[in-house]
């Protein structure tokens, strides 16, 4: 049976973008497809500048919201990385595997250690070396298939690069994955700046509606969206009109229908905004009554994070030990 893993950060308050890019497909899809599993990765939320007790405040919230949003414990696992061992056991043995050149070329530490030193922050050893502990998490696994977005499918092509030379020197020990990128159009950008998508971590939040935002909130948000100059009504258009594509893409994510056919029904940008506010609202309306009794019932999620860790550490450690063995590690004494 086809294998799937994926996981999300807890650097930030999860966003519409998370979930209409990935969760969505999770709970509707991806859980009843394959044996699937999901985790609040709070190691990679250690690459940068921190407060621990939000570390695990977003950790604790995020896994409620992957529950919220349809994921069921029953169906597939929903755990936490940190919960489970041979996340960080095998992390190091992928950082044997691969190359400081390879690390170095990878999009997200450059742009990342570039912000960081134009505000005159130090650049932490961990953010060079995260995605081999990404690596770590897929392979620990077997996983076939692993949705990410854009922006990750480079280390997932690293992860197969991994892969592939350790089964070539030591034995073949690991399922070399594949990513799986989510649908046309499921990419959301931020209301600000449509050029760029809508970032859990991002400090400007004007543009960023979050899965727990009051109506209120994400209406204003939603009216207060940055448009375009051009005439002649509401078109679609990626290029020249990114911020009325980007409303387009949103209330076609949450109606079912199709961007190009949206922008016919509207002669004003104020009509599109209102009814994609009102689309946002009725989208998020039952995953947030959803947290709430999970937030009423925090033992509900440590159970399920309990039994979900438990049952992902049975699958990885045999892969982890195996790799081990493969490498020229000693086995402990029975």
């Amino acid at each position: 049976m086809t294998r799937i893993f994926s996981g999300v950060k807890p650097t930030g308050h999860l966003t519409l973008g998370n979930y209409l890019g990935a969760i969505r497909r999770w709970a509707d899809e991806d859980q009843h497809r394959a044996e699937s599993l999901f985790c609040v990765v709070d190691l990679h939320a250690l690459t940068v500048d921190h407060d621990p007790a939000r570390v695990r405040r977003l950790t604790r919230q995020a896994a409620g919201l992957l529950l919220a949003a349809g994921l069921d414990p029953q169906v597939c696992t929903v755990f936490v990385q940190s919960h489970v061992d041979e996340h960080a056991r095998l992390s190091y043995v992928m950082e044997c595997v691969a190359t400081d050149g390879e690390m170095r070329r990878m999009i997200q530490y450059k742009e990342k250690t570039a912000r960081a030193q134009a505000a005159g922050q130090g650049v932490r050893l961990s953010l060079l070396t995260y995605p081999a502990l990404m690596a770590a998490d897929i392979l620990a696994y077997g996983a076939d298939e692993v949705p990410v977005g854009d922006d990750q499918t480079q280390h997932v092509e690293l992860t197969r690069t991994l892969a592939e030379r350790f089964n070539q020197r030591y034995g073949h020990t690991f399922v070399v994955p594949r990513a799986t990128p989510p649908a046309v159009a499921a990419r959301v950008m931020d209301l600000q700046d449509p050029t760029g998508k809508m970032g859990k971590s991002h400090d400007a939040t004007a543009g960023i509606i979050y899965l727990l935002d009051e109506p209120a909130t994400i209406t204003k948000k939603v009216m207060r969206a940055v448009t375009d100059s051009g005439t002649g009504g509401v078109e679609y258009d990626r290029a020249e009109r990114p911020g009325v594509a980007n409303l387009l893409d949103i209330l076609a994510a949450c109606t079912g229908k199709e961007p190009q056919t949206l922008a016919d029904d509207y002669d004003s940008y104020g009509a599109l905004k209102r009814d994609t506010a009102e689309a946002v609202v009725e989208l998020l309306r039952p995953l947030q009554a959803r947290h709430a009794e999970f937030s009423a019932d925090p033992s509900y999620v440590d159970g399920v994070l309990r039994d979900g860790a438990a049952a992902a550490r049975a699958l990885a450690r045999p892969t982890v030990d195996a790799a081990y063995r493969a490498i020229g590690l000693l086995p402990p004494a029975p």
